[in-house]
């Protein structure tokens, strides 16, 4: 039984190479898986059951798994003693295959994968001679099984370099890209001096306006500058020269003040009637 650490290992070698087939060729989840009837069978003789189980733990993500009708007829012909994996690749889905006449399992997954790979299938053979051809065509991932464990190969030297060639030519343009950007850049040039234009003529505008501005401006500090005469509107009375109303408790207080300064005065007159009079009286008795 492997241990532990040999399984951890060997899963983040999995996953390494599950990122550098996303990354560099654009394989995305769930991830389909092209299956011969040799890897069939050995999934059956070992007990490596269910299968997409099996292949999502590798490459940690969900799975279709498909076959080719070649496949099949090819399991057909062995006999009975491949009747289970018949039965078993019959459940698969079937990958369309464009060729009439049947072919081995060997050329016509070649044929299905193509120059290169469009469909983004991993390729699940024990075949030996197929995983080694299927090494010279890039962007095709390769599993296959040792007794009752799952393997995915490593990207094998040739595709790390047209990995590595394939990001090169994106980085640099090609003839159309070229007139593309060409075309592009004029209309971004057309389009900043036709802003110039407009903000040139936005300026002038705002000087226009500054300028009847100050002008009005200068005609109001003008007009008051200017002497103005005001106009004579209608006074009312003055308040100080009015005298208030008197009241009847007015006119009976002075009143009574007259009557009394009547009386003091006919007092003091009566006074002096006997003042001189007694001055009289005692004179004649001098005499």
């Amino acid at each position: 039984m492997p241990s532990r650490k040999m399984k951890v290992k060997k899963q983040k070698r999995h996953r390494r190479a599950v990122r550098f087939y996303t990354a560099c060729f654009g394989f995305r989840e769930p991830f389909k898986v092209l299956c011969d009837g040799t890897f069939v069978y050995h999934l059956l003789a070992n007990g490596i059951i269910p299968a997409d189980t099996a292949l999502a733990n590798i490459l940690g993500a969900t799975v279709k798994i498909f076959t080719t009708r070649c496949v099949l007829a090819e399991l057909k012909s062995l006999g009975e003693s491949y009747s289970e994996s018949l039965n078993a690749a019959s459940n698969l889905i079937t990958a369309r295959c464009d060729h009439d006449k049947r072919m081995s399992a060997v050329a016509c997954i070649t044929e299905v994968i193509g120059q290169k790979n469009t469909e983004h299938f991993f390729v699940a053979t024990q075949d030996a001679e197929l995983r080694k051809k299927l090494q010279e065509i890039p962007g095709v991932p390769v599993i296959y099984a040792l007794r009752n464990s799952l393997f995915l190969e490593r990207p094998s030297g040739f595709q790390h370099h047209f990995a590595k060639a394939a990001e090169e030519d994106r980085s640099h343009m090609n003839e159309w890209e070229y007139k593309i950007l060409k075309k592009k850049k004029k209309a971004a040039i057309e389009e900043a001096a036709d802003a110039s234009d407009a903000n040139e003529s936005n300026e002038y505008h705002m000087l226009d306006r500054q300028v009847v501005k100050a002008n009005i401006k200068r005609e109001r500090t003008n007009v008051k500058d200017q002497v103005q005469f005001k106009r004579k509107k209608a006074k009312g009375p003055n308040p100080l020269s009015c005298k208030k109303k008197k009241t009847d408790g007015n006119k009976n207080a002075s009143s009574v003040k007259d009557r009394k300064v009547v009386d003091n005065t006919t007092r003091n007159r009566s006074r002096k009637r006997k003042r001189s009079r007694k001055s009289k009286n005692v004179n004649e008795a001098t005499v």
